[in-house]
């Protein structure tokens, strides 16, 4: 079971995307992600959600909202991954030449025209909702299957 965060900073209409293709082996390698990654021993969601952010692209980030939840059950086809979702509106300091990929801000109205996971597609939006969700999506081999969620 893999614990993780995927994290979105938000700056009014835009919202800071990560491009990756620069890690070798990179399950995501050429798809638009968020930022994120997996807990530290100890680490609490939020305080993953900060250190990610900041080692990814250089931002500070502060009073971290969460979103929600997904369960990917056998995401990479070897562990379930569960993975909390925040979004940040409050930031400092300047984007770094992150390691994983490309950042660039994407209008909002843009994001899901990027090359995302298909899941992806479905739960951004919600993001932008006034409310919290629960999801459980599906893979098979790096295809969508499908989903569940619950809205609180």
């Amino acid at each position: 079971m893999k614990l993780a965060t995927l994290c979105y900073v938000m700056d009014g209409e835009r919202t800071l995307m990560l491009y990756r293709n620069k890690k070798e082996n990179d399950y995501h390698e050429g798809k638009w992600n968020g930022l994120g990654g997996k807990f530290e021993l100890g680490e609490s969601p939020e305080e993953c959600a900060v250190r990610e952010v900041n080692e990814e692209c250089g931002l500070t980030v502060a009073n971290p909202i969460m979103k929600g939840f997904i369960t990917f059950p056998l995401f990479d086809g070897v562990e379930d991954w569960y993975v909390f979702l925040f979004a940040f509106k409050e930031f400092s300091g300047q984007l770094i030449d992150s390691n994983e990929g490309k950042l660039e801000w994407i209008p909002n109205d843009k994001i899901v025209e990027l090359n995302l996971w298909d899941g992806d597609r479905i739960f951004v939006p919600w993001l932008f909702e006034d409310k919290f969700f629960s999801a459980k999506f599906v893979y098979e081999n790096g295809k969508y299957i499908s989903h569940e969620v619950f809205f609180h």
